[in-house]
């Protein structure tokens, strides 16, 4: 199965996480498929691209609950909705 999950860089109790496409059998900071996206908890940062994002959901990946967390409370996709309904 493939999941949508985060990988963790950075200095001890400094860190900052990739949004990582991997298969769920490797490890936490193993092999990977495709980085979508970073988030610094730090700084309050998250950059997610919103395409491959839902590519990757539409061929049926999963995120993880951090990750759809993520995604829900930075609201990436309602900023989204908004610019399109001014454009009509």
């Amino acid at each position: 199965m493939v999941r949508i999950r985060l990988q963790r860089f950075g200095k001890k109790k400094n860190p900052f996480y990739r949004v990582a496409v991997a298969d769920s059998r490797s490890s936490r900071d193993g092999k990977f498929i495709e980085i979508i996206g970073h988030w610094d908890p730090k700084r309050k940062i998250f950059d997610l691209n919103k395409e491959r994002y839902l590519w990757w959901i539409s061929k049926g990946a999963q995120p993880t609950d951090i990750v759809l967390s993520l995604v829900r409370n930075f609201k990436v996709f309602e900023a989204q909705k908004d610019i399109n309904q001014e454009q009509r």
